[in-house]
């Protein structure tokens, strides 16, 4: 049995909750304070089951001070009926609740004309006419106008009928096989069955014992019953009503305006970009920051509107704004919003979401990034992966901000592959555009490296990685280094990154001098001296030694231990050489120092290297060898 939900909406005390009574037979006021006033103050359910179709009914407040209550009921709608009472005509609730609705994109309206038994004939027509010419130019210029009568019956059946043939004809919700989301609208505790939240079923399904989060805030919940209107059911499905019954949560930990999330599903965020419009009549124009009020599915947030693109926006005008909202909220691309002034209260204008998680693009035309967000999916996916730069996108991010399932978002994603619109790797999406500012700047920095430091043919990796890739990129370096590698950019070898075919070549005068510095730490063996006293004892330049050094030490004739000391090459070989000639299986930092004739200056960044390079172990305080050669045989005795 499929579920269509319908939403009131009309001018106070117009006749909304006595039409639905009328229909369904149930009474939406719930509130004691609404039954001795005699008007709907918050949210009101009713349905109406008929054979195949069930038709959920939202009962929304017609007061001007309960807009707020109003609109948290109206997302998930998919037909508005619009009640008008015929012996007042339309009215100012009647013209803003209109221009919610045209501003949330309900696609359907039927209008009902209530009170019919008060007026004649032709006061009836006069109203249907004044209603003809409000909707001429919207969406609904050729909705039926029923009238109707809750007292008589008058026109109730038929407006039944009306409403059954819409359900009827109306394409199933694609949104069905998307994560599910459930904006909460209500939550209470009845008697001895914990928390219970309501809400309309924006997407997805939930089952009994599905685990929920509870978003914004840390709680996860299970779903331990599930009721639509009235019924126990094993399982809802994406445009109904529903009540769950939760465990995990205290009714104090849950408000109006949380959403119940599945895995996978769209997270909280605290700044929106959004295609935003605002009313012909909006009595303010947008341009600058300025506080308004906003209103997404159940929830309402203070939130600072700025006008980005144009810089400002007229009423009756469009333009994309971005939104920082005070607390956050859950939100997908292509949710509705609705934006009011805080006083006097008045919707000035919505529109939908482009971009959940927008923050401004560094290096890019903010223009160009703006008209392809605003353009379809496809688009967006690709400014999203632009603006990521090197760090790329993932399904998981995009499922988020598109509110998708992760299979229909990887789909996606990989048709942009498949077209030459991104790239793909590391389990990631980049944007051509993005490598390519990427080859670039690594081709910028080798020259810049090569460039001051003539006799260098490689850098360290960790550097060029450090300028090239920004935080959230840094975690790639691996499989950017190898791109780039195979871009013919790079060449890595262990922990140095050359320009391939890149070999410093020594002047004649280099070589001598290269060769005498080499000379210089081979006769110091185990305690050698700094480059600044070889360059005194060879009466040569600190900066020319300097790089002559850095150049052995790239082609590993010295070698620069943790600290900055500098050894031969083959004083560290002829050191390991004769301490594995010694047969110690272990030994301690004494008798190393006295074996070798060293002072501590010397002695523990050497072992520290010999542990490193694993011809020994630390255990303790002492050293074990990891290799050792067979003890010498013991002589033989003398005749």
């Amino acid at each position: 049995m499929s579920e269509f939900l319908v939403g009131t909406a009309g001018h106070v005390d117009h006749g909304k909750t006595a039409l639905l009574r009328a229909l369904t037979g149930i009474d939406c006021d719930r509130l004691p304070e609404e039954k001795r006033r005699g008007i709907t103050l918050d949210l009101g359910f009713a349905h109406l089951e008929r054979r195949d179709v069930v038709l959920g009914f939202v009962d929304v407040p017609g007061h001007e001070r309960f807009v707020h209550n109003a609109l948290a009921g109206l997302g998930g709608i998919r037909l508005l009926l619009l009640v008008v009472a015929a012996d007042e005509g339309v009215r100012p609730q009647t013209r803003e609740h209109l221009a919610i609705a045209e501003l949330l994109e309900i696609r359907e309206l039927v209008v009902a004309l209530t009170k019919v038994d008060l007026v004649d004939d032709e006061a009836a027509g006069l109203a249907t006419l004044e209603l003809e010419e409000l909707l001429a130019p919207t969406r609904w210029a050729s909705a039926p106008i029923l009238r109707t009568s809750s007292l008589t019956g008058e026109g109730v059946e038929a407006l039944a009928d009306e409403l059954l043939r819409r359900a009827r004809a109306a394409p199933p919700l694609a949104a069905a096989t998307a994560p599910a989301r459930l904006p909460v609208d209500r939550a209470f505790t009845p008697r001895g069955q914990g928390v219970v939240v309501t809400g309309t079923l924006f997407q997805g399904r939930v089952a009994t014992g599905d685990e929920l989060r509870l978003l914004p805030g840390e709680a996860t919940v299970r779903v331990r019953a599930l009721q639509a209107h009235g019924a126990t059911r094993a399982e809802i499905t994406a445009g109904g009503r529903a009540a769950l019954q939760l465990a995990g949560v205290e009714l104090a930990g849950v408000a109006r305006g949380q959403e119940l999330v599945a895995s996978g599903g769209p997270g909280p965020t605290r700044r929106l970009l959004v295609r935003a419009r605002l009313l012909a009549g909006s009595p303010l124009e947008l341009g600058g920051s300025r506080d308004v009020r906003l209103h997404l599915a159940a929830a309402e947030r203070p939130a600072r509107v700025r006008a980005l693109l144009p810089a400002r926006i007229a009423p009756g005008g469009e333009g994309i704004v971005v939104l920082r909202v005070r607390e956050p909220l859950v939100a997908a691309r292509g949710d509705r919003v609705v934006l009011r002034r805080l006083s006097p209260a008045a919707t000035i204008g919505g529109g939908t979401v482009l971009d959940p998680r927008w923050r401004r693009p560094r290096g890019l035309d903010l223009a160009a990034h703006l008209e392809a967000l605003a353009g379809d999916e496809a688009g967006a996916l690709a400014a999203w992966a632009e603006a990521a730069g090197a760090a790329g996108i993932t399904v998981e991010e995009c499922s988020a901000r598109l509110g998708r399932g992760a299979a229909a978002t990887r789909a996606a994603l990989e048709a942009l592959v498949a077209n030459g619109r991104l790239l793909s790797g590391a389990e990631r999406f980049f944007h051509p555009r993005a490598l390519a500012a990427l080859e670039r700047r690594a081709r910028e920095l080798l020259a810049e490296r090569f460039a001051g430091d003539r006799l260098a043919d490689s850098m360290p990796k960790a550097e060029l990685v450090r300028r090239l890739l920004a935080r959230r990129a840094a975690p790639l370096a691996d499989f950017h280094l190898g791109w780039l590698g195979e871009r013919g950019v790079v060449a890595v070898s262990g922990d140095r990154v050359a320009a391939p075919g890149r070999r410093a070549e020594l002047s004649s005068g280099e070589k001598g001098l290269a060769a005498a510095i080499l000379d210089e730490y081979e006769r110091c063996g185990l305690e050698p001296p700094s480059p600044e006293e070889v360059a005194r004892r060879l009466a040569a330049k600190p900066e020319i030694v300097s790089g002559l050094v850095r150049h052995l030490v790239n082609r590993s004739r010295l070698v620069r231990l943790p600290g900055g000391l500098l050894f031969a090459g083959r004083a560290l070989e002829r050191l390991a050489v004769e301490l594995t000639a010694t047969g110690w299986e272990s030994f301690s930092v004494a008798q190393f120092k006295e074996r070798f004739g060293l002072s501590r200056k010397w002695a523990i960044p050497l072992l520290e290297h010999l542990d490193a390079t694993r011809v020994t172990r630390r255990a303790g305080d002492r050293r074990q060898l990891v290799v050792r050669s067979r003890a010498p045989e013991p002589p033989p005795p003398s005749s």
